[in-house]
């Protein structure tokens, strides 16, 4: 499993929108240099997530981005699957993949569908909260 930078970058918005919640909305502009992302890259990875319902965008005059719900409420899992998808070990346990003709003979499928299950278990367990507070 590889997390690309648009998992690993939606989860530091996440992250900037918690550490700086109790200031309203944040400027996309102020998000992308405290994170050192590309403003452009930022807009799209943020715009998806405000189409999940993970955060709030208010257009205009002292607008800008914030969490839709306090960080103790977010999962790990839930923003990485929301940017990434399903975060599956191999290729024939991803969602929407046809299944592989040889599932029923495959020894090795138990393994990475246990992995598949630990890790999503882990990822929902850790929250952003305890990412901001430094809880791991």
């Amino acid at each position: 499993m590889l997390v690309s930078t648009k998992g690993r970058y939606a989860l530091r918005i996440m992250i900037d929108l918690a550490q700086h919640e109790g200031e309203g909305f944040a400027i996309l502009m102020d998000v992308a240099r405290r994170q050192e992302i590309s403003e452009k890259y930022l807009e799209s990875i943020v715009n998806s997530l405000a189409k999940a319902g993970l955060v709030k965008a208010q257009r205009g005059r002292g607008g800008g981005y914030c969490l839709a719900k306090p960080a103790a409420e977010y999962t790990v899992g839930e923003i990485i699957r929301q940017a990434e998808g399903h975060i599956a070990p191999v290729a024939c346990l991803k969602t929407g993949e046809s299944e592989c003709e040889k599932a029923s003979a495959c020894l090795t499928l138990p393994l990475w569908q246990e992995l598949d299950r630990r890790t999503n278990e882990y990822l929902d367990q850790v929250t952003l909260e305890d990412l901001v507070k430094g809880r791991l």
